[in-house]
């Protein structure tokens, strides 16, 4: 039986983000990808125009019918589309203990539009904690975790440290965010023991879909049985590399062509 990958996320109809991106990244590596859409949005490739949440049993319902028919081997969770459908995901996530399960924390998009009300945050945190196999937030959705600024590589590792404290899952924390890097950028993995900077070059391309991009490739390497270290690495090196290939298609972002990027070869 061919083994599935499941995104439960958004619906970005210019299929820059969200689960048409996703189901592209898991055919990339071999797997058949499904998803349960927790949101529809309105949006282009410039911006969040509006958001309707499903709701949450329906979110649930759609996982449930999944998991009674397909192999899944690992789980990708991004944006939610409201504190509703915390419930679902505590659920999801209890259900699929032996599996990888990467969440990337989507709180609020590029253009500024809010994807999760900021109250529920805590919220969110408590339906999460102890559940994933990792968590990619970049420097925003870090700082609206923890309440405080992340201004240099020294203060990404103590963030990183203290979200894996505070939810119990290895943290990549992603630096592209950060507006003083030069010419590189640093990510930040910590599984709680030991702490891991994964630095490259920095790409100028303001690209859309790139969290989106970075967590459903590592939870396919999380599927493939590299261990969190190895499969951030290799997350980030074809992250790098998508970056640099995005193509544009509409009057906004460049978005990421999932085809032209190769997997990063086994060593």
């Amino acid at each position: 039986m061919t083994k599935s990958l499941i995104s439960v996320a958004g619906f970005d109809p210019s299929a820059g983000a969200g689960v048409l991106l996703d189901l592209r990244v898991f055919a990339h590596h071999g797997f058949h990808g499904a998803a349960a859409l927790t949101a529809v949005t309105a949006q282009n490739t410039q911006a969040v125009r509006g958001m309707q949440a499903l709701p949450a049993s329906l979110v649930l319902k759609q996982f449930e019918v999944l998991a009674a028919d397909l192999h899944i081997a690992g789980i990708k969770v991004g944006m939610l589309g409201g504190g509703s459908g915390l419930r679902a995901l505590r659920l999801i996530l209890e259900r699929t203990r032996n599996i990888p399960r990467v969440i990337d924390p989507v709180f609020r998009s590029s253009s500024g539009f809010w994807l999760l009300d900021k109250k529920s945050i805590p919220d969110y945190l408590a339906a999460v904690k102890g559940k994933a196999s990792l968590l990619t937030p970049n420097i925003p959705e870090a700082e609206l975790i923890l309440g405080s600024k992340i201004r240099d590589v020294v203060e990404m590792k103590s963030a990183a440290c203290r979200i894996t404290e505070l939810t119990g899952i290895p943290c990549l924390l992603k630096g592209g965010h950060r507006r003083d890097e030069g010419y590189k950028i640093t990510d930040v993995f910590t599984d709680g023991r030991r702490c891991v900077l994964y630095s490259h070059n920095k790409i100028r391309k303001d690209v859309h879909g790139t969290g989106c991009f970075l967590s459903s490739t590592a939870v396919a390497y999380l599927a493939e049985g590299y261990p969190p270290e190895q499969a951030c690495r290799r997350a980030v090196e074809e992250t790098v590399r998508a970056v640099a290939r995005s193509r544009t298609v509409g009057r906004g972002r460049p978005i990421i062509a999932v085809s032209s990027v190769r997997p990063t070869a086994r060593r």
